[in-house]
Formats: C-alpha cells, structure tokens, sequence
C-alpha cells in the first residue's frame, strides 16, 4: 500500500489535505480575523466595493485584496455566508503550498519519496493548517511567496528558460504582495536569497542582470498597483490606517527577542524531528544531499532570526519559518527511514521511541479522553466519536508495533494517518463544546428592526464575529467620547453592559430606552465579553 501512495505522490498530498481539513471545514466557529476577512468579501459583493475594501462599511486597507477576491468568488459560486466556501481558497492554498515544496525538494535533487515527505511534514505542521483559521490571509502570501521561490531558485540554477522563469517568479511575488504587504517579501524571500547565496552562491550573475531588474519592476508593479490607488483615490483613510498599522509593529504584542527560540514547537507532531533536524553537526554526517541540507538549514535559521528582530510578536508570524523547516526536518525522517533499523546507539533511538511513542500513547488515549471531556456532548455526534475512536485505537496498536520491529517507513504513514483521522472524523465532536445555554444570535435582530421600522446603531466598535452573524452595517455613533445620535425618533441601540449607564445619562432626559434583548455569541463556557451586547428600543419622549 504505501508503495502505492508512493508512486501517485500528488495523489496522496491531495488526499491528505482535503480529507484532513475539506470534509468538516465549516465546524471550527469563525475565529476574529476570519470574520474580518469575510464580512470584506461579503461587502465586496453585496456593495461592489472590490478595490476600496470595506468592513462594516468603513475603509478597510490593513490587507491586500486578492485573498479576498478569491474568497468573495468562491462565495458568489457557493453561497456568500457558506462558511465551507469562504474557507475553501485557503485550505487550496495549504495544498498549493505543499505542491511548490513538492517540486522545490525535486529541484533540489532530492528523490520523489523525501520530497513527499517534505510536502507531507508542511500540511501537517500544527500551524500551517490552523493557520487557515487563525488568520487565514497568511497563507495566501506565504504560499504564493513560495511558488515564486521555485521559479526564482530554477532561474538561478538553470541556463535555459531564465526568461520564463524571471516572469513566473515575478508574477507569483506580485501575488504574494498583493495578499498580505510585504510580510512574506521580508520572512521568507530574504531569507531564502541569504541562504542560498551562502550555499550555492549567486553564479554567473552579470549575465542575469537584465532578467533580474525586469523580475523587480515586474513583482513591484503586480504587487504594488492597488496601494497606489487607494493611496491615491482616498488618501485620508490610507494614511490614518497606514499609521496605526506601522505603530503597532514597534507598539503593539511585544516580546523579548528570544521568543521565537521554541519555534520548532510550532510544527506540532513533528516538534522533536524539527529539533533534532537543526542540530547541524549531527545530521550533516548523515545526509546524501549536504548542500540542500545546508540550504534549508540556514533557511529556516534566517527567518527566524529576522523575525526575532521585529519587536512585535506572535506565534502565527513564525509559518514562514516552517516552511523551509518542513524541508530540514524531511532530511532527518529520511536518515531513520534507511537507517533506523540498523541504530543501536541508545542517544539516537530514545528520541525517536520517545516522539513517535508519545503520538502512540496519544492515539490510545483519544477514545477515553473524548469520552471524559465531552461526556453528554457525545450524544449528538456518536457515530464521529466511534470513528475516531476506531481508527486511533487502531493507530496507536500499529504504531507501538512498528517501532518495536523498526519499520520506521511505516511509522511515518501512520503519524499522518492520525493527523488525517483527527480531521476527518474528530472534528465534528468540536460542536459538542458548544454549549452556552446563553447563546442569542444577533441575527434575529433583523425581525424586531422589520417589525418596529427602526434601524440600529452600535456605541464603539463592534466585535467582527458579531458584525458577520448580524450581516449588515451597524454604524457606530459614539466616537472620540462624543455621542452622535440619529435623527430617526425611534432607533435601535447595541452596546456593552459597562457603557449602559453612560450612554443612558446623555440620553435619559429626551429619549426612553427599553431593553430588549442580550445577544451572546459566546458558544463554549469561556464568556467573553465583547461578544455581548445589550440592544435597547430608544424613543424619543
């Protein structure tokens, strides 16, 4: 079988992403960067606003558009408040990326089988797949970013076709500014062009030089065009938002320069291999493909250490520091796949029992941990719980067999099982925490706001989730501790338990206010409380 999988290495990338995170993509609730990034898309296509971007209403130019436009497209096909089709561009992207890693490790000259391996670590990285939820748009950048470095790796390393290659390479740069800034240009493609100047070294440069400048203009134009028209077309709101967002990176989630120095953790399943793949003077002796080793060596060393230098600071920024990671920690999993089963040295074995016994034990203690956490949740989602149950039981047995008679090739397949078994049948019990009897779609507001002929009003910002479950505008009339109220003599109003009292002394004298309704988009126990607001009737007396 695993020959087989071997053999349609595509095939299996493609199975293992879609399985892992196609089947179930709408469960996982709409984190707040998600709803963001959809209630823009929706605004794209309900109200045209497809270059000047829009959230509730207002400019919103802290992000590119193109993933965006992808995802407002995938709504228009499939339905513009289909969670499912508004994750769908990003989970093609996660698949994308493990492609160009794919046919990166080839160019390499690294075999079909650890490039597989290189693609497969990438998807099943913790962060690269959480990252579709976390912050989706992050993926987009860094994923076209490494297409880009494909083309630009063959330009360098092949005589033929430089100019095609120059294009490609400049046209999927572009993109990659167009999805997320700069970001991607300074955690993945510097590095990138720092390690591979120290490795294989810039050859026969002079006579790329026109191809290279072309590359420059070319990515700088695809990826620039849009900040210079809404620089141009509304240039107050683009500075003011240009000015925050550059005072956040020295202002804002700051951390001490070594808080990246556990990055391999980010890798999730993966973490002891990752680690054990940076220690250069050991796996350097154990390695086919030493120059390739060193590429992605100091690859991975690079990004991390630009990112450290950048004073704001956040888990999810380390991905691009996963990508050439994928491709180091690969060289490792290659090592013990042709001599694991010839190592007797004990510094060498312990490592891999204890990394892929611990995924082992985790698979055995799946069914009996679901069981006790979730309890009466299990009702509803039985046949998910027995499915997972099944097949990581099943998993677990396997696992502790194969390491105990060395088949370390084995071993490798049934970790990513297990990532995909998770997915595939795991995720639905998800729903099972959602159990906040307090829960009131925002909504339902539509009905009263019909029903009374009144539209209404937020006091301060309101949280993107409840924006995107509302769907619609929800102007916000209290700005600068100034309160603007509506000419309307009946209105509705949200606002936030704490500023109750305020607003209802600037009100009370010539207005009644009569509460009703609390929406609580809170879904699990953990209450939060900017996901609550409390709507009251305003009449003028």
């Amino acid at each position: 079988m695993i020959k087989i999988f071997e053999k349609y290495p595509l095939a299996l990338l493609s199975g293992v992403v879609l399985l892992m995170l196609l089947i179930h993509l709408e469960v996982p609730n709409i984190t707040i960067m998600e709803a963001r990034n959809f209630i823009t898309a929706r605004e794209m296509v309900q109200d045209n606003h497809w270059i000047l971007t829009t959230i509730n209403g207002e400019a919103r130019y802290q992000k590119p558009p193109l993933p965006t436009w992808l995802t407002a497209v995938s709504g228009m096909l499939f339905g513009i408040n289909n969670v499912w089709a508004l994750r769908l561009p990003a989970v093609l992207m996660v698949l994308f990326s493990g492609i160009c890693i794919y046919y990166l490790s080839l160019k390499l000259n690294l075999s079909k089988i650890q490039s597989l391996h290189n693609s497969l670590i990438l998807v099943t990285s913790f962060y690269i797949f959480a990252i579709i939820i976390e912050a989706p748009w992050d993926i987009f950048a860094h994923g076209f970013m490494l297409a880009g470095l494909y083309f630009l790796f063959l330009f360098f390393e092949e005589n033929n076709a430089r100019w095609k290659n120059a294009l490609l390479a400049a046209f999927f740069v572009g993109l990659s500014l167009l999805s997320k800034g700069p970001v991607s240009l300074y955690v993945l493609f510097l590095p990138f062009l720092i390690s591979y100047g120290i490795v294989f070294k810039f050859k026969d440069l002079k006579s790329r030089i026109l191809p290279l400048l072309i590359f420059l203009i070319l990515f700088l134009v695809i990826g620039g065009w849009w900040f210079v028209y809404v620089r141009l077309a509304d240039p107050e709101a683009f500075l003011e938002i240009a000015t925050k967002e550059t005072e956040n990176w020295s202002s804002y989630n700051i951390k001490p320069i070594y808080y990246y120095w556990n990055f391999f953790i980010q890798s999730g399943l993966w973490a002891i291999p990752a680690f054990i793949s940076l220690l250069y003077p050991y796996l350097i002796k154990r390695v086919a493909y030493k120059k390739a080793y060193q590429f992605s060596f100091w690859w991975t060393i690079i990004a991390v250490i630009l990112l450290s230098l950048i004073p704001e600071k956040k888990a999810r920024y380390l991905v691009p520091a996963l990508i050439p990671l994928a491709i180091n920690s690969g060289f490792y999993i290659q090592y013990l796949m042709a001599d694991f089963s010839k190592i007797t040295a004990k510094k060498e074995t312990i490592p891999v029992y204890f990394n892929f016994g611990l995924i082992a034990a985790l698979s055995l203690a799946v069914p009996f941990a679901l069981f006790f956490l979730l309890k009466d949740g299990l009702q509803n989602h039985l046949i998910s719980y027995l499915l997972t149950s099944l097949a990581t039981l099943l998993i677990g047995i396997l696992l502790i067999r194969n390491l105990y008679v060395k088949k370390f090739s084995t071993v490798f397949y049934l970790t990513i099982l297990f990532v995909v078994s998770l997915g595939a049948f795991g995720l639905p019990l998800s729903k099972s925490l959602n159990n906040n009897a307090e829960f009131r779609s925002i909504n339902t507001l539509h009905q009263f706001e019909k029903s009374n002929k009144i539209t209404s009003y937020s006091i301060g910002e309101m949280a993107p989730e409840l924006l995107w479950d509302y769907n619609g505008i929800l102007k916000d009339i209290y700005k600068n501790e100034t309160l603007k109220i509506p000419a309307e003599p009946n209105f509705g109003l949200l606002l936030m338990n704490e500023d109750t009292e305020i607003i209802a002394a600037q009100l009370r004298q010539d207005y009644n206010l009569k509460r009703i309704e609390t929406y609580n988009l809170n879904v699990g126990s953990k209450s939060k409380e900017r996901l609550i607001r409390e709507f009251y009737l305003v009449s003028k007396k």
